[in-house]
């Protein structure tokens, strides 16, 4: 983050001159997010699959200044949401220098802040805050204290002479310490029922309270907070009275989508090794039929995070061959998928009576899941041509230790082989590995189709055996 740009105002004098007002944060909010609307600009950069659902309802909230709780299971984005807010910040803006919470030079709230505006008059020194140091985000955890949220009594001030009632003697928590600001609570109903209870005066008639003694602060501040359901999170709930406080209740969801759902992996993962869009797809349907499976604990639900752990993973799988082999690119093949199943099996929370069948009911749904995405590629393709190829004695090897030009030897010259790699899309000048991974996945389905037989063991794949 670079330094505020030197021609902003030093003074509250000078910022009164430049024509400075003093917004709330919700109105800033409104208008910033009004103007990227009316400018045709996105606020919401990296969120996929939200567009004609979950983002119209925050905006509305936003526009109609609520604060907001996101509800949805894990891994749906809702944490991510929340951090893309601080776009809709300005990107500076003023502070009382030296004050202990970041108050508008035109409107102190502390009483020490006050006393200092009094006294120094348009000489009251400014400072400049950037907009990422207005969001704070705290997960709620079952040793969160009020101390933390709200405040609590500072013995060291007290011990520089301040009696106890003396309201300087209290040491800010996360809340007032982002005035003009946005917090944000991950797993709202994990936080115990006594604190959720202190955020209520903070909520609606913006005072602190701590240790029996009452500090009339104007704290400005958008809250915001996530949820799973609550017949997930069997652990808490958000009481009441807190609930009724938030404006908007949002719920969230996974991605609608195969499309989507790829796009969410590309712009998450961070590949080792380049994966071709067909295992994305692939990788991507896994994760629907997993959603959808009832050996899953639907609950608990299946994380966008699976997707993108199993393609880092099949990176990783077609890094380690690279090296192996020696052949460079490195790139992903269907023979790397096999790396998926008993790396993640313990990323998913399986249904009771499901022990000691999990890896084969991954195995299983993968291979669906395969064949779903072949099919979608090749449709209308006559791959009769390869499966006589195989048939007739041309045993195509694949595996850890085989490189892609292996396979490619393995097979005579066939024109549907070009139409296969054209469908998934790779160039006729294209890697080895890329034309490799092109073909595997034709012949995974024709396998898949029983149009070809298949022997594997541990080290390799043999189509037309």
């Amino acid at each position: 983050m670079t330094s505020a740009p030197a021609e902003l105002p030093r003074k509250a004098g000078d910022l009164r001159a430049a024509g400075y007002l003093h917004r709330s944060i919700k109105a800033e909010l409104r208008d910033n997010l009004l103007t990227a609307l009316r400018a045709g600009r996105d606020p919401w950069p990296g969120i996929v699959g939200f567009t004609r659902t979950v983002i119209p309802q925050l905006e509305r909230a936003l526009l109609a200044g609520h604060d907001v709780v996101l509800l949805g299971e894990r891994g749906q984005g809702k944490t991510r949401l929340l951090r893309t807010l601080v776009g809709l910040l300005d990107e500076w803006t003023p502070v009382i220098e030296g004050a202990e919470l970041p108050e508008h030079p035109l409107d102190p709230i502390t009483p020490a802040s006050r006393r200092r505006a009094a006294e120094l008059g348009d000489d009251l020194p400014v400072a400049w805050l950037h907009r990422d140091l207005r969001y704070a985000e705290k997960l709620a955890t079952p040793d969160t204290s009020v101390g933390d949220l709200i405040g609590d009594v500072d013995p060291v001030k007290v011990a520089e002479g301040r009696s106890l009632g003396d309201p300087e003697t209290i040491h800010f928590g996360l809340v007032p310490r982002a005035h003009r600001g946005i917090v944000a609570i991950n797993e709202l109903p994990d936080l115990a029922e006594r604190i959720q209870v202190a955020l209520l005066n903070v909520m609606e008639e913006r005072d602190i309270q701590v240790r029996g003694y009452t500090l009339r602060l104007p704290l400005d501040v958008l809250l915001v907070a996530t949820a799973n359901p609550e017949d997930y999170t069997n652990r808490g709930r958000i009481i009441t009275p807190l609930k009724d406080r938030f404006g908007a209740e949002v719920r969230t969801h996974y991605p609608l989508d195969i499309e989507a759902e790829v796009d969410v992996i590309r712009q998450e993962a961070e590949f080792t090794a380049e994966v071709g869009e067909p295992l994305l797809e692939v990788l991507a349907r896994f994760v629907r039929h997993l959603r959808e499976s009832t050996s899953i604990d639907q609950r608990s639900g299946v994380s966008a995070r699976f997707a993108v752990a199993a393609a880092e993973t099949i990176a990783a799988a077609a890094l380690r061959r690279s090296a192996i082999t020696g052949e460079e690119p490195a790139v992903a093949r269907p023979v790397d998928l096999e790396a998926v199943p008993a790396v993640l099996r313990g990323k998913l929370e399986f249904e009771p009576g499901e022990e000691g069948r999990e890896i084969e009911l991954l195995e299983y749904l993968l291979r669906r899941s395969v064949a779903d995405t072949a099919r979608e590629r090749f449709a209308g393709l006559d791959l009769t041509p390869l499966a006589h190829a195989v048939a007739d004695g041309n045993l195509v090897t694949t595996g850890e230790r085989v490189p892609g030009r292996e396979v490619l030897a393995a097979l005579p010259e066939l024109p549907v082989l070009h139409d296969v790699a054209a469908r998934a899309g790779v160039e006729p000048d294209d890697s080895s590995g890329r034309i490799a991974a092109a073909i595997e996945l034709a012949l995974e389905m024709l396998y898949l189709s029983k149009r070809v037989a298949k022997d594997a063991d541990d080290d390799t794949t043999v189509y037309g055996a």
